[in-house]
């Protein structure tokens, strides 16, 4: 889809006023809306095959897109919606009230011919689990939706753990909501780029874990891939620092840690109130470099080869803490640490052939 083309669209829509509107769109992944006189709306489909993982990804609804956001929920058979966001953040509106509250108990969409009902609400410190009935007023047919919304993560920021983080995503896949017998989880934060990225990010990264070796997992690649299908996720390094961060701890439940959902839980301390202002401080600004053309917000080359050699040096430390025979986990061990010392070296090499390649003077017409 052209950039003109998706500027129509979004005219057409009078999305003009919202700072995330230049996000250019692609045709093989938007998600069409069916049955519309337009069908566009600001989502992308994002597929993980190997991983069996499919996620809608999508900016925050806007007050005169709530009802194109459900008809995408219905036509989707989406079971669950990740909100990653608050309505309100830092006195700047980041998306409507899209779902009814205890004042509100019913929401009705008549544009696309909706009803959202609120059924039961469990507020935790840092997160809200809420469950909704989304009823066709047509049919009259009704399906119940899980809404997860995190409360405590700031734009452009990341959450307070690894540990409260990971609570929460653990809580949503013990729904079963992003089964791949159910339709793609719907992943929304203000843009949907950033948090929603690191989230789609760290889960997809942990379910390849678990179905092969955690080593062969690449990080960076699993993050580019995903670009292919919305471009612009991870916006800040923080967040890529911080995904690393989470996918290290959870593996030490891959690596048959039985106990650290339970550490997970005590750390987050979701059981206290909830303060009247959950957003931990902003994170300072770190200097962005480009791949291909798209800010990928990696570190400098040091930074980086550290960030990678701190995730293989702690699997690996969690797999031989969970380790008993001595003599054929010793020989695993050795082969993973030479294995790993290659693949370093190899990403050393290429990081200084692409800093050779940058510092090569261009040659320009005169």
């Amino acid at each position: 889809m052209s950039i003109v083309k998706s500027w129509h669209y979004l005219m057409h829509e009078k999305y003009c006023h919202w700072d995330w509107v230049s996000l250019e769109m692609d045709d093989h992944s938007r998600v069409k809306l069916q049955n519309t006189d337009n069908d566009y709306i600001n989502a992308s489909l994002v597929v993980i095959e190997e991983a069996q993982r499919y996620y809608i990804l999508t900016q925050g609804p806007l007050p005169n897109t709530c009802c194109h956001f459900w008809l995408m929920i219905w036509q989707q058979q989406t079971k669950a919606v990740v909100m990653l966001n608050r309505i309100v953040e830092k006195e700047s509106v980041k998306c409507a009230q899209y779902w009814p509250t205890k004042e509100e108990e019913v929401m009705t969409f008549s544009e696309t011919g909706f009803r959202v009902r609120l059924v039961s609400e469990d507020i935790k410190s840092y997160y809200t689990v809420h469950l909704l009935q989304l009823e066709n007023i047509n049919s009259g047919e009704s399906r119940m939706i899980s809404h997860f919304h995190y409360t405590t993560w700031p734009d452009f920021g990341v959450p307070e753990s690894p540990a409260s983080f990971l609570n929460f995503l653990f809580k949503v896949r013990e729904s079963g909501s992003l089964s791949p017998e159910h339709g793609p989880a719907v992943v929304h934060c203000s843009a949907g780029i950033g948090r929603s990225g690191t989230f789609s990010l760290v889960d997809t990264c942990l379910v390849l874990m678990e179905k092969k070796d955690p080593f062969s997992v690449d990080i960076k690649k699993v993050l580019l891939d995903m670009r292919k299908y919305r471009m612009g996720l991870i916006q800040t390094p923080d967040q890529l620092r911080f995904s690393y961060m989470a996918v290290i701890e959870g593996a030490k439940f891959i690596m048959g840690d039985s106990t650290i959902q339970k550490r997970w839980k005590e750390l987050s301390k979701e059981d206290q109130a909830p303060s009247s202002e959950q957003s931990p401080p902003h994170p300072a600004k770190i200097t962005t470099e480009k791949y291909n053309g798209n800010s990928i917000v990696l570190e400098n080359k040091d930074q980086m080869e550290k960030i990678n050699t701190d995730l293989s040096t702690k699997v690996q430390d969690i797999t031989d803490g969970n380790i008993e025979n001595s003599s054929v986990r010793k020989r695993l061990r050795e082969d993973r640490r030479a294995n790993t010392a290659q693949k370093l070296q190899q990403m050393k090499q290429k990081l200084n052939e692409t800093e050779r390649k940058r510092k090569r003077p261009r040659l320009t017409d005169t």
